[in-house]
């Protein structure tokens, strides 16, 4: 007989922990090899996690809600059911098996689990196998749908939920698009409807009771190791008034063809820094990374709590549709928490906008591995003397750029800006092109 460990997978290069969002198998049941039997959540995303080994879930180590450190083990598996009982009576009161020194006892087989990422023909398969949310499963089987029979919506074609109720003609509750970090201008006449901001749910404590503890989310973990690690890295900071009337016009003629004032952002940046190599590259103890790629990231509020910034890979070479279609692509999975570590672990360069709350200036925080970040605030309506030496209102941004001091230097970043501001003011409509 053997007892297989069924270890947590590191489903990115800096995930230390993992949360067990939900078990899809039960103690006693039968698991498939190549099965998805837990979702786990990482740093960033939840990921499906499936099993390389068949035979019977025999005993759960670390139930749903609980974390465990990477490459420890969070079930058991064995090859038949009569080894269940034994497999769950060797284990010990912490829920790990005991260890003995008689002939008799057991081998253990160590099972890695694995986690789904093959991709095939725009849907998320694994050896002909279609995908399927853990709520839609669970939703399947109440409703008793069968999940062969359906045709996926969500990323990649993953089953989700609203196609079961779909299925069945139950009305779902309407979808509420994730909240995206969307320049907005400041004119009332164009200014789009406003977002509600991401709100993190917290316990509602009465005057009368003592404070109450919430224990950090694995995304709020992940981004305090990050900003930690920031602490470290010398910066300085850079502040540069850029006029937005032309880009405004630009973006109110080819906002209804579905491009953001996000993706008209990202662009601008990806395309300066064509001439400003150095302003995406990175710190390394052997020297400066000059990446290959222009991968823009954007800073995203999650709903739950938290900060992702999906990557729009190859920025500078995208047309302006192309880029808003990915980046909508991008905020959808990312608030399923279905994003692939390299879309949003990739970026060479981060924007982060807090211009839709009306924010006109702030500093941000390099995230790790990153040289540069550029923090952009609200346009607003300023006078201004024009180039005939008369007063004007110009609709007015202010951006901020935070720079790694060991490798850029202030004329750099303010060669950067001075760049951006020109394209920007005077030739926005090549962005469209």
């Amino acid at each position: 007989m053997s007892i297989n460990e069924v270890f947590m997978p590191a489903l990115s290069s800096t995930m230390t922990e993992g949360k067990i969002v939900a078990w899809l198998k039960s103690p006693g049941d039968k698991v498939e090899k190549g099965e998805t039997v837990v979702v786990v959540e990482s740093d960033k995303a939840d990921m499906d996690v499936e099993s390389f080994y068949e035979g019977f879930l025999a005993h759960i180590i670390v139930p749903a809600g609980e974390t465990a450190p990477v490459g420890s083990a969070i079930a058991y598996v064995v090859e038949t059911e009569a080894e269940i009982a034994t497999a769950k009576s060797l284990a010990g009161p912490s829920g790990a098996v005991a260890t003995t020194t008689t002939t008799s006892s057991p081998s253990r087989t160590s099972v890695i689990a694995e986690p789904v990422a093959v991709f095939q023909n725009g849907s998320q398969h694994r050896e002909g196998r279609v995908v399927v949310s853990p709520r839609a499963r669970k939703l399947a089987k109440e409703l008793k749908v069968d999940l062969n029979s359906l045709q996926g919506s969500g990323p990649y074609g993953r089953i989700i939920a609203e196609d079961v109720e779909a299925s069945v003609g139950k009305v779902s509750q309407p979808h509420t698009p994730a909240h995206t970090p969307t320049f907005i201008p400041a004119q009332p006449q164009t200014t789009p409807t406003a977002l509600k901001p991401a709100t993190t749910t917290v316990p509602v404590i009465s005057s009368t009771t003592s404070a109450q503890t919430v224990p950090f989310t694995t995304f709020q973990n992940a981004v305090v190791r990050n900003m930690v690690a920031s602490l470290a890295v010398p910066v300085f900071r850079v502040s540069y008034k850029i006029t937005t009337d032309e880009l405004d016009k630009i973006y109110q003629q080819i906002k209804s063809k579905g491009v953001t004032m996000t993706a008209l952002l990202a662009k601008a940046v990806a395309v300066t820094l064509q001439k400003h190599r150095l302003l995406n590259a990175s710190y390394s103890d052997q020297g400066i990374v000059y990446h290959p790629q222009i991968n823009i990231a954007v800073a995203v509020a999650m709903d739950d709590g938290g900060l992702i910034t999906p990557v729009l890979q190859n920025a500078d070479k995208l047309d302006i549709y192309s880029l808003s279609r990915n980046w909508k692509s991008l905020v959808e999975r990312a608030k399923a928490k279905q994003l692939q570590p390299e879309e949003y672990n990739s970026g060479t360069f981060t924007i982060s906008n807090l211009g839709m709350f009306g924010v006109e200036t702030f500093d941000a925080i390099l995230p790790p591995g990153q040289g540069s970040i550029l923090a952009i605030g609200a346009s607003r309506p300023q006078v201004v003397a024009t180039d005939e030496g008369l007063l004007g209102v110009r609709q007015q941004m202010q951006v901020n750029i935070t720079s790694d001091h060991r490798i850029i230097y202030g004329a750099d970043a303010a060669a950067f800006l001075r760049d951006l501001a020109k394209l920007v003011q005077t030739n926005p409509a090549s962005l469209t092109l």
